[in-house]
């Protein structure tokens, strides 16, 4: 008898305790609660009340109880953040500074790479069809952003602009041009090949330029052009176009075997 009376009565005090425990935690939340919860950042396409939707269910506690790292965690998985710093401020106060993602080039049609080549997918992507769009293979993201930055700087010597560039599973490159030129490089020497059909466009005239549909870099020694429907016909035998190409061609073989016999000597 004297043992269930034992019993009782711890289970009495340990209920105690615990009732005791939420009191004393609901009364702290309730004398430190927060009370400011400040975000700063320069927002172009970032919402505060985006930010603010998803941090309201992780503040409604007090000062010492709000997880910092879930809040950094939360906040850092919205897709216009790039980066995100938070701390608490004494006494009632959490700072939260965001870090906006930039968008620099599309990569297919859901989501935009900043200029580290980082992912981002956010709502609405078709607002920045202005910007270049490139795919390619899956994770590798930052490989094809590097190798459309070098093609963009090769075609802005020759005052082209980029529009689309491609890279395929077996690493076969394609490029389109703002003016709808499309160009086939394929998958070996592709950065060689385009110098080297840059290095035509002086020669062909800006008006033939301007009549290319598409061209063919896949060959080693050549390339080969596809004309816009109702381009007229050019004789190439006697042009004047084929004439130059055929002394710019002689010229650096010239140039060649000059600095061949330079090198012997």
């Amino acid at each position: 008898m004297t043992l269930a009376k034992v019993s009782i009565a711890t289970l009495l005090l340990v209920s105690l305790i615990g009732w005791a425990g939420r009191e004393l935690v609901k009364e702290t939340t309730n004398l430190m609660p927060i009370r400011y919860v400040r975000t700063a950042g320069v927002f172009q396409y970032l919402s505060k009340e985006e930010v603010k939707s998803v941090l309201e269910p992780l503040v409604r506690t007090n000062f010492f109880s709000a997880d910092m790292q879930t809040i950094q965690q939360t906040v850092a998985a919205l897709p216009w953040v790039a980066s995100v710093t938070v701390k608490r401020v004494w006494p009632d106060a959490i700072d939260i500074k965001v870090k906006e993602q930039k968008p620099y080039v599309r990569w297919g049609q859901q989501s935009l790479l900043n200029e580290r080549g980082e992912r981002f997918t956010p709502k609405q992507v078709y607002q920045f069809k202005n910007l270049p769009l490139i795919s390619g293979p899956d994770q590798q993201e930052q490989k094809v952003l590097e190798i459309m930055k070098g093609i963009r700087t090769e075609l802005a010597d020759q005052s082209l602009a980029l529009a689309e560039f491609n890279v395929n599973d077996r690493w076969a490159w394609k490029i389109k041009l703002t003016s709808g030129m499309e160009i086939e490089l394929g998958r070996n020497e592709q950065l060689k090949k385009l110098q080297r059909f840059l290095n035509t466009l002086d020669v062909l005239g800006q008006e033939r330029v301007n009549s290319i549909a598409t061209v063919d870099l896949r060959y080693p020694n050549g390339f080969a052009i596809a004309w816009k429907p109702d381009t007229p016909c050019c004789d190439w035998k006697n042009s004047e176009t084929t004439q130059s190409l055929t002394n710019e061609k002689s010229k650096k073989a010239t140039q060649s075997k000059q600095y061949g016999k330079k090198n012997r000597t």
